[in-house]
């Protein structure tokens, strides 16, 4: 029944949070697929509501975005006419605007090249670490328990169970530190993947099931903070207009690096430390490589 109990459990979680956020939580629809359509008052009343739930004002107005049309000679009737449009002509209509062009904004400029290169290798390095040793902490933990004689499945899933209660300070250390100004998104990046890496190295020291308890608490930390930077530099660093596919090209990154994980820890073999090894320095070089970020974006708007 265990698996069962899990689906129950996370089956159950995940009808709270519908419920969460279809009748409690407010979220509002983007103005630019709002004013794609058409629909110009909805768009500026979204707008006013976001600076509203955030403490601020708006001076947009509906007659600022009509103004904008004219001066391009739109007319509104137009903005809509794919409304009633069949879904496979427009499919066909948005599949013809699909081009590189996005993605050689990426690469517009050297800066940016470097920015998007090193975003991509930083994102597929972690991708690599994150999984060969996360994945399989379960069968390193039972592994040393049984050991030393504590390996029971109790055990296993209690140590885990508090590795990664530990991890949530870490996701809010890192909204502060991205804001010191002498670290912020880069210095933090760099430092904590370096931790992750040096902690999961030393992991392979520990002699007792709590003594790995210890160094995997300390890996759940800083891992905590190495993703919540890396998920808000990510899209800071990339152009507005091309934020969207820049993040899915790290994404892809990310989970093709991840599927190589299970390969690498196969043929190194899970009794021995070497998947942990090869994971503690792919993070120790994301974090290095974060160093070499020509841009901060702390405190800086968005291009």
């Amino acid at each position: 029944m265990g698996w069962r109990y899990f689906l129950y459990a996370v089956g159950g979680l995940m009808i709270v949070i519908w419920a969460w956020r279809c009748f409690i939580f407010r979220l509002y629809e983007t103005p630019k697929y709002l004013m794609g359509k058409g629909r110009y008052p909805d768009a500026v009343a979204s707008v006013h509501s976001v600076a509203g739930h955030n403490g601020r004002t708006s001076n947009l107005t509906l007659e600022d975005l009509e103004r904008v049309d004219l001066d391009h000679g739109f007319k509104l009737d137009e903005k809509s006419h794919d409304d009633n449009e069949k879904a496979s002509h427009r499919i066909c209509r948005q599949m013809a605007k699909l081009d590189a062009n996005h993605i050689k904004s990426l690469f517009a400029t050297k800066e940016l090249a470097l920015t998007t290169t090193l975003l991509i290798v930083i994102w597929s390095l972690i991708g690599l670490a994150f999984p060969l040793y996360n994945n399989f902490l379960t069968y390193f933990t039972a592994a040393l328990g049984q050991r030393v004689g504590d390996g029971s499945l109790n055990m296993t899933y209690r140590n885990q169970v508090i590795i990664y209660l530990l991890g949530i300070p870490g996701a809010l250390l890192a909204g502060y530190t991205v804001e010191m100004p002498l670290l912020g998104r880069r210095g933090t990046l760099a430092i904590a993947s370096c931790l992750t890496g040096i902690f999961t190295l030393l992991a392979t020291t520990a002699r007792s099931s709590n003594a790995f308890l210890g160094w995997n608490c300390a890996i759940s930390f800083s891992t905590n903070i190495t993703y919540g930077v890396l998920y808000a530099i990510t899209p800071e660093l990339f152009p507005t207009k091309d934020r969207g596919t820049g993040n899915a090209i790290t994404a892809t990154a990310n989970r093709i690096f991840g599927i190589m994980a299970p390969v690498i820890a196969l043929y190194a073999n899970l009794n021995s430390h070497v998947p942990i090894y090869v994971a503690g320095s792919v993070y120790v070089v994301a974090g290095l490589t974060a160093l070499l970020l020509p841009y901060d974006s702390r405190g800086q708007a968005s291009l």
